[in-house]
């Protein structure tokens, strides 16, 4: 959600400050109006889930509520102990630690069958993106799917954002031989002037029953852009 890349101690400390008035931010928008253009795309069964850059744990409570086992990974400690407090009912592991290297997941590192990053990539600069991408890979079991929500439009370079396109970021994970089985965008939920959200949907090839989800072939030809509404 604010972060999942490396940030300063003063960033971090910044971000501590604002923790209640994120977690208001962060909440009042709930998983599935988020997500509702993917929705069909997550699990029906109960998988290991990562949430990367957890923010508040607006996501992670939602997946846990799903019956998924859930990871939540958010370095600042401030948003970590509201996400612990307001979602304490919830089956969460809380993480603190950040992209690319997410070294606390270990060498060689669990597996997930979800990944998601919410908010979170345009938060990356550019130099360590492959490295991320790479990590995402390892991150990933065989029939994983990675969800990206990614911030398009005027970008806040006060708050530590770097521009990244959609394109690039099917470029570079495609590289990695994941496949891009969904793109779509979507208006920006708090109406802020001109910014919008791609969602963006990999899978990593595996033999279909390796995973939780039920069978249904991609939903995105490779090189085709479905699911771009009129907004």
């Amino acid at each position: 959600m604010h972060s999942g890349r490396g940030r300063t101690e003063a960033e971090l400390r910044a971000i501590c400050g604002e923790a209640n008035a994120l977690a208001s931010l962060y909440e009042r928008v709930t998983f599935h109006e988020v997500h509702r253009q993917v929705l069909h795309l997550m699990p029906t069964n109960p998988v290991r889930a990562l949430d990367i850059g957890a923010g508040t744990g607006r996501d992670a409570a939602a997946l846990s509520i799903r019956g998924h086992t859930v990871v939540a990974v958010e370095p600042a400690a401030d948003l970590r102990a509201v996400g612990q407090r307001i979602h304490a009912t919830h089956n969460i592991s809380w993480v603190d630690d950040n992209l690319p290297e997410l070294g606390s997941l270990g060498q060689p590192c669990r597996r997930f069958q979800l990944v998601l990053l919410t908010a979170v990539w345009m938060f990356l600069p550019e130099a360590q993106r492959h490295t991320a991408a790479i990590r995402l890979d390892e991150l990933l079991e065989g029939g994983g799917r990675l969800g990206i929500v990614l911030r398009g439009g005027p970008i806040a370079a006060d708050r530590g954002m770097y521009a990244v396109s959609a394109a690039e970021t099917i470029s570079l994970l495609t590289s990695l031989g994941l496949r891009l089985i969904h793109q779509s965008r979507q208006a920006d939920s708090l109406g802020r002037e001109g910014v919008f959200w791609n969602n963006l949907f990999f899978e990593k090839p595996s033999a279909p029953e390796a995973t939780g989800y039920a069978s249904q072939a991609g939903e995105l030809p490779a090189g085709r852009n479905r699911g771009q509404p009129s907004r």
